[in-house]
């Protein structure tokens, strides 16, 4: 099936996207126009209803629609680093400008300076404001009307619409608007994501039951979208996928029924795996039954492929899991206490208790793939959200900053 597409984001970037996305081939792709940014939210909010995945015309509004809350589906953003600065610092250059006394803003400062040292141009009078949540069109507008009152900035050169209306009438402003090649880069990224998500969500999921017979259990078993076997040993087995039991589970957060069986039988322990066969899923089931044991007496864990065990349900002697303590924490993430201090203190160093793999990594002293894989564990245990996605128009895996809240 061909995947879906929502674009979201002002009108005039929001045809560009659709009409580039349909010259490369990209035919399902839907419009979501936000006149302001406060709008963002609910118009992601209605787009993820509607479509398989998401593509904002820029961080703005990615930013503001991760903020309303998580988009639960592959969502990127178009960069305006790389091919789209350039593009519009070769026209000032052609208009005859002075590039090299400019403010931006929205922007990295390392992107700036990288894009602006590959075409031989100096940096050192170019003012740069990155963007941050909360920041507003006039909190831009005035940062361009100091650099141009304090610092000599000769242009502004913005990322959203709100603040070059503010500024065009004052000094020469530019609006930044994505390259092609930047759409079509981002777009194809995109794609590429949601097919691995779906093919992961298609990924078998069996979860291997212990607990004492009851006249509902195959009812409250089968809410996990399911079906029921048997193993030799005679514990029931659940045979789903994995997306049917992330959704089931709140995205491996909670199991809905666990308390019920915990109340009416005492000991209850289900452990689910997942994996690409059923050998590989029931080798993994297994797994997580044995860390379930260890866990209490009442607990459901979910072991994935790349082994990241998740811990949802109670812990031992009838505490919840989900509760507030730090011995709860560290059961249900996986992570020993002093790791969750120093990722506590880590969050605390940056703004906006923000971590990434790259920190993570420096901090533990671990590869980053075992970072990203600590920060997932966050994530599924309701204590990290990634909330951007910086895309550079280069190959690898992409960095995402995920907000912690420890």
């Amino acid at each position: 099936m061909a995947t879906t597409v929502g674009v979201i984001g002002p009108e005039d970037l929001v045809h560009k996207v659709l009409v580039v996305g349909t010259e490369c081939g990209v035919r399902r792709l839907r419009p979501y126009v936000c006149p302001r940014d406060d709008d963002t939210g609910r118009t992601a909010a209605l787009a993820r209803a509607e479509t398989d995945a998401l593509l904002f015309t820029g961080i703005v509004p990615y930013s503001v629609a991760t903020a309303a809350g998580p988009l639960d589906r592959p969502a990127m953003y178009v960069p305006y680093s790389g091919a789209t600065l350039l593009r519009t610092l070769v026209e000032l250059l052609r208009l005859g400008h002075d590039v090299s006394r400019i403010s931006i803003d929205t922007l990295g400062r390392a992107e700036v300076a990288e894009t602006l040292t590959e075409a031989m141009l100096p940096t050192e009078h170019v003012q740069v404001l990155p963007y941050r949540p909360g920041l507003t069109s006039h909190d831009l507008a005035d940062f361009h009307r100091d650099a141009r009152d304090r610092r000599g900035a000769r242009v502004a050169v913005t990322c959203a619409g709100s603040a070059y209306r503010l500024l065009e009438h004052e000094l020469h402003a530019v609006r930044l608007s994505p390259s092609r090649h930047s759409i079509r880069a981002a777009l194809q990224a995109l794609l590429l994501a949601t097919a691995g998500a779906h093919s992961g969500d298609a990924q078998v999921a069996l979860g291997i039951v212990e607990v004492e017979p009851g006249p509902d259990l195959a009812r409250e078993l089968r809410m996990l979208g399911g079906s029921l076997a048997e193993l030799p040993d005679g514990r029931p087995l659940v045979v789903t996928t994995k997306g049917v039991l992330e959704e089931v589970t709140a995205g491996f957060t909670r199991l809905p029924f666990l308390d019920g069986l915990a109340a009416r039988c005492g000991t209850v322990r289900i452990g689910f795996g997942l994996g690409r066969t059923a050998a590989e899923a029931e080798a993994l089931a297994a797994r997580a039954v044995a860390r379930a044991r260890a866990v209490g007496t009442a607990a459901a864990v979910v072991c994935p492929r790349d082994g990241v065990d998740i811990v949802i349900g109670r812990g031992p002697a009838g505490e919840r899991e989900d509760g507030g303590g730090a011995d709860a924490l560290a059961r249900r993430t996986g992570l020993r206490q002093r790791t969750l201090d120093s990722l506590r203190a880590l969050a605390a160093e940056g703004p906006d208790d923000c971590l990434t793999a790259h920190l993570v990594a420096e901090r533990l002293d671990v590869q980053q793939r075992t970072a990203r894989r600590i920060l997932k564990r966050l994530e599924r245990a309701g204590v990290a959200v990634p909330t951007v996605r910086r895309e550079e128009g280069r190959t690898g895996r992409p960095p995402t900053v995920y907000r912690v809240r420890l």
